[in-house]
C-alpha cells in the first residue's frame, strides 16, 4: 500500500510527458497549455485565482500570461469590481489551438488506456475520487486542530 501514492504520481507524470511530446509541435509549453485548459473550464478568472488553482506563484503566472498575450491567445481585462485586478480571457485565436490540444489529449488517453475495461476505469475513478475526498477532509481536520 505504501507505494500506491508513488505509483499514482508516476502514472500522472507519464501521462503528462506523453502529452508534452505530442504538444511540443504546437509551440506551447506545459505551463501554457495548463493555463489555456483552466481558462476553458473557468473563463474570466482573476490572475490570482488562476495562480491558486494551478498552485504557482502569481509572478510565475504573470510571465506565462505575458507570453500567451504576446501570442494573441489570452487577453487581460480590468476587473470591474477591483481596479487593481485583471481578469483573463481567451481570444478567438486560441480556439483552434485548444481544439488541437484536446484532440491530442483524446488520442493520448485512448492509447494510454487501451486494453483496460471500461468498468475498471470507472472503478479507478471512484476509488481516486474517494481518496482525494479523504485526503482533503483529513487536511481540513488537521488544520483545524492546529489552530
Amino acid at each position: 500500500m505504501e507505494t500506491l501514492p508513488f505509483e499514482i504520481g508516476e502514472t500522472a507524470h507519464a501521462l503528462r510527458k506523453a502529452f508534452d511530446r505530442r504538444a511540443v509541435g504546437l509551440g506551447v509549453t506545459r505551463a501554457q497549455w495548463k493555463v489555456l485548459f483552466k481558462l476553458t473550464r473557468h473563463p474570466e478568472l482573476r490572475q490570482i485565482e488562476l495562480a491558486d488553482m494551478l498552485e504557482i506563484e502569481p509572478i510565475t503566472l504573470s510571465r506565462i500570461v505575458d507570453r500567451l498575450e504576446e501570442a494573441g491567445l489570452v487577453e487581460r481585462k480590468a476587473d470591474p469590481a477591483d481596479r487593481r485586478a485583471w481578469r483573463l480571457h481567451l481570444t478567438d485565436a486560441a480556439a483552434p489551438l485548444i481544439e488541437k490540444l484536446r484532440l491530442l489529449a483524446d488520442e493520448m488517453v485512448t492509447e494510454a488506456f487501451a486494453g483496460i475495461e471500461h468498468d475498471d476505469i470507472e472503478t479507478t475513478r471512484r476509488v481516486l475520487a474517494k481518496a482525494r475526498e479523504n485526503a482533503c477532509r483529513n487536511t481540513t481536520l488537521n488544520r483545524a486542530s492546529n489552530q
